[in-house]
């Protein structure tokens, strides 16, 4: 359904740092950058950071998430810490278990140095 998320940032290199660190935790290779914009390319999708093209300032989007699968509950705690240790912020509740309508859920949820939300999700 999607061919890719993207997110925006106001510091590209800090950016790349962040999510070179958080979603090599999840085994994607370090992102490239192609001028404006950092690449994170995977067997399941395409994960993008950009400075906006308009030049104005990124800002976050109330209400937004953008979510990450996870192998195991592990995983998710390994994408977790490597985000608080790349300079990402845990939010929420602890990562742990959550029962949802759709079943068992493992959550860890982290803002990104410019404040988007995201969520690493390891289905029970």
């Amino acid at each position: 359904m999607f061919s890719h998320v993207m997110v925006g940032t106001n510091d590209l290199t800090r950016a790349k740092g962040f999510y070179d660190q958080l979603l090599g935790a999840l085994g994607v290779s370090p992102g490239f950058v192609d001028g404006h914009r950092v690449f994170y390319m995977s067997p399941t999708g395409v994960f993008a950071v950009s400075l906006p093209i308009d030049g104005e300032a990124a800002t976050i989007g109330n209400g937004s998430t953008v979510g990450f699968n996870c192998a195991s509950a592990e995983q998710a705690d390994a994408w977790h810490a490597a985000g608080v240790a790349a300079g990402g912020t845990s939010i929420e509740e602890p990562p742990g278990v959550r029962a949802g309508t759709t079943g068992k859920l493992y959550l860890a949820y982290l803002r990104d140095p410019d404040g988007n939300k995201l969520c690493a999700l390891h289905r029970m």
